[in-house]
């Protein structure tokens, strides 16, 4: 059987990540994070700063809001 020789490597798509093939990172990951903010840009604030902790004041002190309220 034949190999599929397309002009782009494996990950060149809209529906599936860049893969690292472990060399020349910086155009890899300007590549993924412009994937992750394609699909959604509150993903890529997540990855930059983290979960986003839902908090309220109680007695001047902020405490985790449970996720039931």
């Amino acid at each position: 059987m034949a190999k599929n020789k397309l002009p782009f490597a494996e990950g060149a798509s809209i529906h599936r990540p860049p893969m690292f093939s472990g060399i020349n990172y910086q155009f890899w990951k300007i590549r993924m994070k412009i994937f992750i903010e394609s699909i959604d840009q509150g993903i890529w604030d997540v990855i930059i700063n983290g979960p986003y902790t839902p908090k309220h004041t109680i007695e001047n002190v902020q405490v985790d809001k449970p996720w039931t309220q």
